[in-house]
């Protein structure tokens, strides 16, 4: 098997590529639902982050769960909703994530992470990811003529829910992946991660909050409940302004499931407004987050510190 650059890859690194992607691909299945889809976010980060020549491995990765799927449920939707789910979403993205690596250069001449570039990729993957699984949705319907009636009054609707989950969904694993591989690049140790200021802040500042904010909401109703939901982004914009865009990425994972643990019923017009500012706050602190952490370096350039 070869990949975009030409370079053979050997059988057994495609399949280990494979069966890590679809391991991971099942285990942030199992945590997704219809908007909060988790399985975007690691599509996004493996397409960013993952060479070329490893692609069509995770075309088989991914290939597995999604058919396998396709099969358990095919009697229940019928042929067709099994045909268009059998089809895995990440080779729909790849020519889109491809154009965009190609333009938009994930890290820019000094190393720095491009937010344009993901938030980007993001919204793209977003769009493709919820109008293949609304194709799923309008295939089903093809043996069950009777919700064509609520098809046609909410189908606009599932598919703005479709697009906010994935969009939500990738921004709450994807940056988190990307943190996580920034660390392996600058070789930092475990020791010294638990020991920085960040995870003392998260441990003892945002994770305690995020805990009482998803608790109370678990108990409350109507305004308070939906105040709650709000202040959820509160520790994500106070990470960031501590700590950059990895700030941004460990406070948008925990605010998106403190978030998700207060949902009760799907297609809550309440949740998915709360959904929507989350989304934005997080974007929005990617971005600053980023130029924080690009203005930081560039002033160590600029006035290197001079040990004696």
């Amino acid at each position: 098997m070869q990949g975009a650059t030409r370079e053979r890859v050997p059988l057994g690194q495609v399949l280990a590529v494979a069966a890590a992607y679809a391991a991971c691909y099942e285990v942030a299945r199992y945590f997704s639902y219809s908007h909060w889809i988790l399985t975007a976010g690691l599509r996004l980060a493996c397409l960013l982050l993952v060479p070329y020549r490893f692609w069509p491995a995770l075309i088989l990765g991914e290939s597995v769960p999604v058919m396998q799927n396709a099969l358990l449920h095919g009697e229940d939707f019928g042929w067709a909703w099994a045909s268009v789910s059998a089809i895995p979403f990440i080779p729909l993205c790849m020519p889109f994530v491809k154009a965009i690596r190609e333009r938009m250069p994930l890290y820019d001449a000094n190393g720095q992470l491009n937010a344009n570039t993901i938030l980007f990729a993001t919204l793209v993957c977003a769009l493709v990811t919820a109008v293949r699984t609304d194709a799923a949705v309008f295939a089903a319907l093809i043996v069950n003529p009777d919700g064509w009636e609520a098809w046609r009054a909410e189908g606009l609707i599932d598919l703005l829910a479709y697009v906010l989950g994935a969009y939500l969904g990738a921004l709450s694993l994807a940056p988190i992946l990307l943190a996580v591989s920034e660390w392996f690049r600058e070789s930092l140790s475990w020791k010294r991660l638990l020991a920085s200021r960040l995870t003392r802040d998260v441990a003892l500042g945002a994770l305690p909050l995020f805990i009482l904010f998803a608790a109370t909401a678990s108990v409350s109703t109507g305004l308070a409940l939906d105040l709650l939901r709000l202040a959820i982004a509160a520790p994500v914009i106070a990470l960031t302004a501590r700590h950059g865009w990895t700030g941004t990425a460990i406070g948008g994972l925990l605010a998106s499931v403190a978030l998700a643990t207060t949902s009760a019923t799907l297609l809550d017009p309440a949740m998915i407004r709360a959904q929507v500012i989350v989304a934005l706050v997080i974007s929005g602190s990617l971005i600053v987050g980023i130029r924080k952490s690009s203005t930081a370096v560039d002033r160590h350039v600029a006035h290197p510190t001079i040990h004696s």
